[in-house]
């Protein structure tokens, strides 16, 4: 006997032996008739509700305007003021009243400043760092969508899967006591195959708050309540770790994972935070210019008005400070040391993430390909305990065991699939490499509306 393993919930349990002449059950929660929501779609509307990734962008953007501020402090200074006064003095011998103006505008423009110089260098890698860290909140924001979306999934098939594994049960317990009432059973295996059908009960009602919690997680994400049935992985895909050897993944990951670059522009921030507080032993260099037109006299006398031109340059030369520029560079370089050991934790980090999703992401095709094999022994065990049964070579409890197992291996196999695909997003992650375009390769994996429609008719045929 041949047996076909088909991936959507649905056929599985159509397919079921035991479950084939009973009536499916409303999975609570799922009311949809269609599939109207892939991964693809709710990562798309995730990018624009997820407060993380909008809080990242929000902050890089932050970054660069800081930057530019910075910047500002590199260009010229110009400012312009005025002054209108009314006098009125009053002497001995006379009093008089008049009105004075005075305008001004005035430019100075560093010539050398080396602490405005390394603050810019500072914002301009704390914008990069900033960046980096955006990049990575989106990647690590998809990956968290994933596994939700998955665990929404498993929630799903966990359901679906105790109704089927009770339908089966049910029809084996009312065979036993029909058995039993004809004197061909004995009262142990009813009371097995009651108390297994109880258990199931009350899985039932676990495994339908799951699927209610699951996909409140996914609606916390999407910032909407997530109602619409979830597509499913396709039955005609071969799941396949990338071809490429883990060291090389490693490599790759070390040279482009975002928040790796975003610590080491952190480390290059700290570095120009210590040169600047160095600069505070610099002398300083800048070019004032100022125009004036001015009628206002000594002691606010009213004089002729004259038209002054100044340019000048000034030196600034820092001599002593009580210490304490010396003792800002210390406590700075001592940040730029605890940055440099950051930046060595993660880099340790992204080593071990792609290591472990690479070889948990391989373990899983091993698993995947093992539970097939052993979903399709199950079956044929499960089918054989049911003739054997027919046949009183074996008893109930030996079926009610073989059950168990067929959907046990039904349950192992739908978590394998689930776990490789998580952890290759999670190898992308920690890669560099997660964007939408892996975003897209994961979702032609999972079925289209008409596929899932062809599937579910199929099913019922």
């Amino acid at each position: 006997m041949t047996v076909r393993f088909p991936i959507l919930v649905s056929l599985l349990l159509a397919t079921a032996v035991h479950a084939q002449t009973a009536e499916p059950e409303p999975t609570s929660g799922v009311t949809a008739s269609e599939y109207s929501a892939n991964l693809m779609q709710l990562y798309r509307e995730s990018r624009l509700e997820d407060p993380r990734v909008l809080a990242a962008y929000a902050r890089a953007q932050a970054g660069r305007e800081r930057q530019r501020e910075a910047f500002g402090g590199l260009l010229p200074q110009v400012s312009a003021s005025t002054s209108l006064n009314r006098t009125s003095r009053e002497l001995p011998t006379y009093s008089e009243a008049f009105n004075n103006e005075r305008y001004a505008l005035t430019l100075s423009q560093h010539l050398y400043n080396k602490q405005a110089w390394e603050n810019y260098q500072e914002f301009k890698a704390r914008a990069r760092q900033g960046e980096f860290e955006a990049i990575d909140a989106q990647a690590e924001a998809t990956v968290d969508l994933a596994q939700r979306y998955f665990v929404a999934l498993a929630s799903d098939d966990e359901l679906e899967l105790v109704l089927a594994e009770r339908r089966a049960m049910q029809k084996n317990l009312d065979r036993v006591e029909a058995l039993y009432e004809r004197q061909l059973a004995m009262v142990t295996d009813v009371l097995d195959l009651r108390a297994r059908v109880d258990a199931l009960a009350a899985q039932e009602v676990e495994a339908r708050n799951q699927v209610r919690v699951s996909r409140e997680e996914l609606s916390e994400i999407i910032g909407r309540p997530v109602k619409e049935r979830l597509s499913r992985i396709r039955e005609d895909i071969e799941l396949q770790v990338p071809g490429e050897s883990v060291a090389v993944w490693v490599e790759r990951a070390v040279a482009a994972n975002p928040a790796l670059k975003a610590q080491q522009e952190a480390l290059a921030a700290a570095d120009a935070a210590v040169r600047e507080a160095k600069g505070g032993h610099y002398p300083s260099l800048s070019l004032n210019l100022s125009a004036q037109r001015s009628d206002v006299g000594y002691d606010n006398t009213l004089a002729p008005r004259s038209d002054s031109y100044v340019a000048s340059i000034g030196v600034q030369l820092p001599i002593y400070s009580g210490g304490s520029t010396s003792a800002r560079s210390r406590a700075l370089y001592s940040d730029r040391l605890a940055t440099e050991q950051q930046v060595e934790a993660i880099r340790r980090e992204v080593v071990k993430e792609t290591t472990s999703a690479y070889l948990t992401a391989q373990a899983s095709v091993e698993k995947i390909r093992a539970s097939r094999n052993a979903l399709v022994s199950a079956e044929k065990a499960s089918v054989a305990a049911e003739r054997g049964f027919e046949f009183g070579v074996v008893n109930s409890v030996d079926v009610l065991t073989s059950v168990q197992n067929e959907y046990e291996a039904r349950r192992n196999l739908l978590s394998a699939q689930y776990d490789f695909i998580t952890n290759l997003l999670v190898m992308n992650r920690w890669a560099g490499r997660l964007s939408d375009q892996s975003v897209e390769s994961v979702n032609v994996w999972l079925a289209r509306d008409e596929e899932a429609r062809a599937l579910e008719r199929k099913a019922t045929e």
